[in-house]
């Protein structure tokens, strides 16, 4: 009996250490990933502005402080980010004071600060820097925090030799079970169980977009217009009401519908003139303010003929880079864009002539291309390879981040120039194979992510084949999703 008890209560030690080990394990990745790089890049933002350097020109003893200490934080931050452990220190800060009317070459337009440099937790750290500087921590507020994983998660219960009847574990050990049943659900099942409803209320929808394009006929063919386009979040029902209502302001106001002959009509969330000339429309906005747009249409004309001076000025400041627009930018007026390349121009000019560019860039960056995005947007490298800038990123961090990502950003060039012909072969295959109603994706969605996708349906094309024909499949991230389905159909249980 007692060597019974002192067996029950080895085991019950060792799965105590086992789910200690598993807790550990699991909770340091979620101490220091709370926040992303590009969360804390944005985060930071207003803090970089108060400090930068650049502003302490007549200043140089508060500008060289200014200069280590962001070295100092810079690197603290990347220890954080990668599970290092840190040694407490402070670090002082020049300030420029945005609550005084001081010149900024006026010293009292500064003030110091210092911070300290304490917390294990990324999060706690950016928080502690914004509210030491009196400044926001709007932002970091709003940023949800990850899930908590269970402290059971990843543990193999069968090596503790419990089961489901176990009285204090056997919860776990049924939860583990439910979820491998779940794992093991085939795209082929779920297709079985759901393509019939899909189909339906595909049917059922078929007079409204039937509707839906004969009113789109009407505007074409009445007033010229290109093609009438639904860039909105709603369904085709709204669509059909927002055609309604311009129908009807059409005919009230024929004088001024001239304006949009030539031109793709988008009913969108915004109201404007985009950076291809195609007139948008908000979907929720009353009719009286298209009718001031498309009065007003041709004075963005103007406008979208100097927006590739701008560019090409970025480019020339930049060392040749190419300017580009890729294909899932948000929208952005023609306008607001302007403005965007013009602030990001003087950011540059200003670097190159106080500091220039690193010795180690090629003389000409024509091969890497650059994206000039809004002024909230993230600084980063996309998927297929251009640099992503927000108009309002200072010249410093950019020419670093560029320094840091240049060999990246021509691997992932090469690479989606190879793949985008290769997916348009493949997209074509699956349409014409499974005889789709549409295949289409989400705008983050890139290349490689689409090729192997379709590989895994055109590999199971007879299993999956009659269960296909005629739906609308669309493919997201994890998910690959039908337009009218009521559920969402995963990938990675599915092929």
């Amino acid at each position: 009996m007692e060597r019974l008890c002192a067996k029950k209560w080895l085991e019950s030690q060792k799965f105590r250490h086992m789910l200690m080990q598993c807790a550990i394990v699991g909770a340091l990745p979620r101490l220091c990933r709370f926040l992303s790089s590009a969360e804390v890049s944005t985060a930071l933002r207003p803090f970089y502005f108060s400090v930068h350097p650049d502003l302490f020109g007549r200043y140089p003893t508060e500008r060289t402080v200014n200069e280590n200490s962001l070295k100092q934080l810079s690197s603290y931050i990347e220890t954080l980010q990668k599970n290092r452990p840190t040694l407490p220190t402070t670090i002082t800060f020049y300030l420029r004071n945005q609550k005084e009317s001081h010149s900024i070459n006026d010293k009292g337009a500064f003030r110091s600060v210092r911070i300290s440099l304490v917390q294990r937790d990324l999060r706690k750290t950016v928080l502690s820097i914004l509210k030491t500087c009196d400044l926001p921590t709007t932002y970091v507020d709003n940023i949800e925090p990850p899930p908590e994983k269970s402290r059971f998660e990843g543990l193999d219960v069968k090596e503790a030799q419990f089961d489901e009847n176990d009285p204090v574990y056997g919860s776990v050990i049924l939860k583990q079970k439910i979820k491998k049943s779940k794992e093991s659900e085939k795209l082929t099942i779920w297709l079985e169980s759901n393509v019939s409803e899909a189909l339906k209320k595909l049917a059922a929808c078929q007079p409204v977009r039937e509707e839906i394009v004969r009113l789109q006929n009407i505007l074409c063919d009445t007033f010229g217009v290109e093609s009438v386009v639904w860039d909105c979040g709603w369904n085709v029902t709204h669509f059909r009401g927002c055609l309604l209502s311009f129908q009807a302001l059409a005919r009230h106001h024929p004088d001024v519908m001239h304006t949009l002959q030539g031109r793709k009509l988008i009913f969108a969330n915004d109201t404007g003139v985009n950076l291809d000339g195609h007139v948008m429309l908000n979907s929720g906005e009353v009719r009286h303010n298209w009718l001031d747009l498309i009065k007003n249409v041709h004075k963005q004309d103007a406008v979208l003929f100097r927006i590739p001076s701008f560019e090409r000025a970025v480019s020339r400041v930049l060392r040749d880079i190419k300017v580009v627009r890729r294909k899932f930018q948000p929208k952005v007026m023609a306008k607001q864009y302007e403005n965007q390349l013009r602030r990001l121009t003087t950011s540059l000019s200003d670097h190159q002539g106080s500091t220039g560019y690193p010795k180690d860039w090629p003389l000409s960056l024509s091969d890497f291309e650059l994206v000039v995005e809004t002024e909230a947007g993230p600084l980063m490298l996309s998927p297929t390879g251009q640099f992503i800038v927000p108009a309002s990123c200072p010249a410093f961090l950019l020419v670093a981040f560029v320094s840091e990502n240049l060999d990246e950003a021509s691997r992932l060039l090469r690479r989606y120039k190879s793949n985008k012909h290769v997916e348009r072969d493949l997209h074509q295959r699956c349409v014409e194979e499974f005889d789709l109603a549409a295949l289409q994706k989400d705008d983050n969605i890139t290349p490689d992510l689409m090729i192997e996708c379709c590989g895994h349906l055109l590999r199971h094309k007879t299993i999956l084949s009659p269960s296909l024909k005629g739906v609308h499949l669309w493919k997201i991230h994890v998910f690959l999703y039908s337009e009218h389905k009521s559920m969402d159909i995963q990938e990675k249980g599915a092929l």
